[in-house]
């Protein structure tokens, strides 16, 4: 597959545009005020295996500016918003999130989950799987930067009784900031 096939096809919408974010990379915004409740955007993409995904990770693992575009359907396919994806895979992660990813048969959709201003931009909690080996350097790997005051430092879903991980995560940046 060449690199231009892999590129995400946007699509126009009456609600949403595609700018720089401040959380990370590109990301998209609202276009007006939208309703909680409001069914946004289907997350979509090429529907693959969980070994090609595997595959495709690590192959964009290799690059310095990892993102990753693939989001797990159910225990047979993933999908590859690289490829023929819309403005959903661009949608960043946050802590405190304004909408949510919700499996409707086949699909996954984004709905708001309360109201959202023109111009606030979209995110969700990407609740990355915890594994019980990770440590603070495979966190750091997943690190989230969407600057939420309840912020845990990683898009990984902490456990209740690993949230001082992420704390921990926090604390390095920060003193590596400063």
């Amino acid at each position: 597959m060449t690199p231009s096939s892999r590129k995400p096809r946007i699509i126009s919408s009456e609600w949403l545009a595609l700018r720089d974010s401040g959380i990370q990379g590109r990301g998209v915004y609202a276009k007006r005020d939208i309703p909680a409740e409001t069914r946004l955007i289907e997350y979509s993409g090429e529907r693959i295996s969980h070994a090609e995904a595997d595959r495709r990770d690590a192959e964009e693992r290799k690059h310095a500016q990892h993102h990753t575009f693939l989001f797990v359907l159910n225990s047979r396919t993933v999908i590859d918003g690289r490829v023929g994806g819309n403005e959903a895979s661009f949608i960043n992660h946050s802590c405190d999130p304004n909408c949510e990813a919700r499996f409707e048969g086949s699909h996954i959709w984004i709905y708001a989950v309360r109201d959202i201003k023109a111009g606030e931009e979209l995110a969700y909690d990407y609740e990355y799987d915890w594994e019980p080996d990770f440590t603070l350097a495979d966190l750091a790997e997943y690190a989230c930067w969407c600057g939420a005051t309840n912020c845990r430092g990683t898009m990984v879903d902490l456990p209740p009784d690993r949230i001082a991980m992420g704390r921990e995560l926090l604390n390095r940046r920060r003193q590596a900031s400063a």
